[in-house]
């Protein structure tokens, strides 16, 4: 399918907004603006910085300033040391991959994974509109769903939380590896790119380079991370972890719709699925130190503020060091 015919498919997918998803919104923006004003926008504006330093004016050298700023030509010209100031380029491009194949569709702590992915992504959009940062959006499932390119102001960041709420996906798996690739054809500069996904990939996530399964999935991440500042928000569910001892359960995968039946009342069974699930989390933390990329584990039965201003503090300090 060339782009230009996938584009249409991905705007069909966020017509006819319904009353109540423009409500959601407004309820969002008035319950994290708060947090954006007093807590992240001084968060995320000491940690993401601009990519380079803006020329600003010349002044005369002063005892203590460095020499490696002195403007010779101006020197020369009026007969005394003159430096050149600079000031930190702040405008950035920020760039919010959300996951919303059929796995968000799922939480037991009073909200689905997908509902605090949209808050999550809702914070940041307002947060980067707020630093006068440009800020665009791409929704994935199995394929590249829904893309709005990067732009700036409040109305724009209203309209990206919109999308995200109302966007009705065509695929139901995940290909992390796909949108990864698709955004970096798509990002002509260094971005700031937020991955929200609870990392239930079609693939498993391994750990070591070349081990069966890596795939693309890893080569998507070691480039993206190489190109631009890549943050993954793992977004899970309590529930995920462990199986209660419920007896037989029947359950249903959202995104392949497969359905089994099991016995949780064989503890081996339940012990197997822990270390699995401990395993999985293990191996995809490796990965990411590995790669150097930064992640910010959320869960639906937690505040997510707490693991983001967290997560931005270690960020900002080891930046210092």
């Amino acid at each position: 399918m060339s782009e230009a015919r996938h584009a249409k498919t991905v705007e069909a997918g966020t017509t006819d907004v319904p009353p109540e998803v423009l409500r959601q919104v407004r309820l969002i923006e008035l319950r994290t603006r708060g947090w954006v004003d007093s807590i992240f926008g001084g968060e995320y504006r000491s940690i993401f910085k601009g990519q380079g330093m803006e020329f600003t004016e010349v002044r005369e050298y002063q005892p203590g300033d460095e020499v490696r700023f002195i403007d010779w030509n101006v020197t020369a010209r009026v007969g005394r040391p003159h430096v050149k100031q600079h000031v930190e380029e702040r405008e950035l491009t920020v760039l919010l991959l959300v996951d919303v194949s059929g796995s968000g569709q799922f939480g037991t702590r009073g909200r689905f994974k997908s509902e605090l992915a949209a808050e999550i992504a809702a914070v940041l959009a307002l947060s980067a509109v707020r630093n006068n940062d440009r800020v665009g959006l791409l929704l994935f499932t199995d394929r590249v769903e829904h893309v709005v390119p990067p732009k700036k102001g409040r109305r724009h960041a209203l309209r990206l939380i919109r999308d995200v709420l109302a966007y009705r996906p065509v695929g139901r798996g995940t290909d992390l590896a796909g949108a990864l690739e698709y955004a970096g054809r798509i990002l002509a500069h260094r971005a700031v790119v937020f991955v929200l996904s609870d990392f239930l990939l079609d693939r498993p996530v391994r750990s070591a380079p070349g081990e069966a399964g890596a795939g693309s999935f890893e080569h998507a991440l070691r480039v993206m991370a190489g190109r631009h500042d890549l943050v993954a928000i793992t977004v899970s569910d309590n529930a995920e972890e462990t199986l209660p001892a419920v007896g037989l359960l029947r359950l249903s995968d959202p995104e392949t719709g497969e359905v089994y039946v099991v016995d949780t009342g064989r503890k081996e069974l339940r012990v197997r699925y822990s270390a699995f699930r401990a395993a999985e989390r293990d191996a995809r933390q490796r990965l990411f130190r590995r790669l150097g990329v930064d992640e910010i584990e959320v869960r639906t039965d937690a505040r997510y503020t707490d693991a983001l201003i967290a997560s931005f503090r270690r960020r900002r300090e080891g930046s210092r060091r």
